[in-house]
């Protein structure tokens, strides 16, 4: 690693000379420069980790060279040394941003532990700033792909909740980007270099929902052989996102009530009251009012996390945003798997913006990925698409007059079980009924496809045999 290179300030030669050699036997790299004006140009030149300045200089002052130095170079910190210090120039000078302010005579371990003090300030912020804009870049704006009238409103929702404590309720499908939504929110606020930590309610069971978000004490259960901060824990400071709310125990949701109301909980086993302090958001592909009316959901709790609620549409609803996305995807994996397939050709962009996505965005990745590994020119061709999206493109342009006579809705229906009925039939009878390489072929999973034949009452046996 390099030495941090410190740049010291005074008008009196020697101590420059002898700054300089103490600092230079301790590793670093050090310069002087004699007055203000000249260190001003090192700096321009150098960009030196640490400035070490006398207050009072002839020409320009030690404090009008700290004010140079904070509105040119923020990030150099400043040490200010004088022989001549008062009470009003030492308070004067950290308002101003110094970073410490040493008064003459000192000692060289006085000085050595100032500078190392102020290079140390100086990383851990610049590791906080990299944090921050990590996490900015990755789950800002331009990240959440939309230009739809329905994304615009969403990102406009964000802007105004994020700096603010409010609880929020983000709704929508499986697969709209709910969490993404929720890490935008926390990246974009005051806790974004804090602990963002998500639970899925529903991918639990209940005995081990309580114990994560609460934690537990040694022996209060069995195999509890150590003490275990909860996920509330690790999120103080932060922000707390459960997904799935709607699947919270109900046995959790008045404990979960207490916090919202106190910020106050207790571990398993224990009768400590510990304080937590979390920004809370939630999010749900149920319909929280029709769980209320049911006696699912505590109707204290909804209004406590539905302050603030932020509605995902379905993908099929913002088809202004399927070619954004699909392009994101196609860059995106593209890169990851080191392909020089560059473009989804006119002809395959129309399927994929004509189809349905009832997997929402997470489906269209799926698509573009699967469709990227089956290209074999630098654009993704209608033929690199699954054989349902293909097709029912196909037979919509063609529609029998059967079709025309009902109305759009049923006609549509109607048309996509012909399609799938059709579909699997002449999958299966390609691999001769065999069920598992049907599913790999088409891109349907075992457990779909074997409700699919069961719905249209499909004989795999019968067609294997065809």
């Amino acid at each position: 690693m390099a030495a941090e290179r410190i740049l010291v300030v005074d008008d009196e030669a020697d101590l420059a000379v002898s700054c300089q050699r103490l600092l230079r036997s301790r590793g670093y790299e050090a310069g002087i420069a004699a007055s203000g004006h000249e260190a001003l140009a090192r700096v321009q030149e150098e960009e030196p980790h640490l400035v070490i300045t006398d207050l009072k200089m002839p020409g320009m002052s030690g404090m009008e060279l700290l004010e140079q130095l904070r509105a040119g170079y923020p990030d150099i910190p400043v040490v200010m040394t004088t022989a001549f210090s008062t009470v009003e120039d030492a308070v004067r000078a950290m308002q101003l941003g110094a970073a410490d302010f040493v008064p003459k005579p000192f000692t060289p371990d006085h000085l050595l532990i100032v500078v190392e003090k102020a290079l140390a300030e100086r990383v851990l912020r610049e590791e906080n700033r990299s944090l921050r804009e990590q996490l900015t870049r990755h789950f800002s704006f331009d990240n959440i792909i939309g230009r739809s009238p329905a994304m615009v409103r969403i990102f406009e929702a964000i802007r105004k909740v994020a700096d603010s404590t409010i609880n929020v309720l983000i709704s929508g499908s499986s697969g709209t980007g709910k969490e993404l939504i929720a890490r935008s929110i926390h990246a974009n606020s005051g806790r974004g270099g804090k602990p963002f930590v998500a639970l899925n309610c529903g991918a639990l069971p209940e005995h081990l929902v309580e114990s994560e978000i609460f934690g537990y004490e040694r022996g209060a259960f069995t195999g509890a052989a150590r003490p275990k901060p909860g996920l509330l824990e690790a999120a103080h400071g932060g922000t707390f996102f459960m997904d799935e709310i709607g699947e919270l125990p109900a046995s959790l949701q008045v404990k979960f009530l207490r916090v919202l109301q106190d910020g106050r909980f207790r571990r398993l086993g224990s009768t400590h009251e510990r304080e937590v302090d979390v920004r809370l958001i939630c999010a749900t592909n149920q319909e929280l009012e029709r769980l209320v009316e049911e006696g699912r959901f505590r109707e204290d709790l909804y209004y406590r996390i539905n302050t603030f609620t932020i509605a995902i549409p379905p993908l099929k609803d913002r088809a202004d945003d399927i070619p954004l996305l699909a392009s994101h995807f196609l860059r995106h994996y593209s890169e990851q798997n080191q392909r020089q397939v560059q473009a989804i050709s006119p002809a395959a962009m129309e399927l994929l913006v004509a189809h349905e996505w009832k997997g929402n965005v997470r489906e269209l990745e799926h698509v573009v990925e699967r469709a990227l590994v089956l290209a074999t020119g630098d654009a993704i061709q209608v033929e690199d698409l699954p054989l349902n999206i293909q097709a029912v493109s196909a037979r919509v342009s063609t529609a029998p007059q059967a079709y025309m006579e009902l109305p759009f809705k049923d006609a549509k229906a109607r048309l996509v079980e012909d399609f799938e009925r059709r579909y699997i039939v002449e999958v299966l009878r390609r691999y001769q009924g065999n069920i598992s390489r049907a599913a790999v072929h088409s891109g349907i999973d075992r457990r779909s496809l074997h409700r699919l034949l069961a719905k249209y009452r499909i004989d795999a046996g019968e067609l294997g045999r065809s």
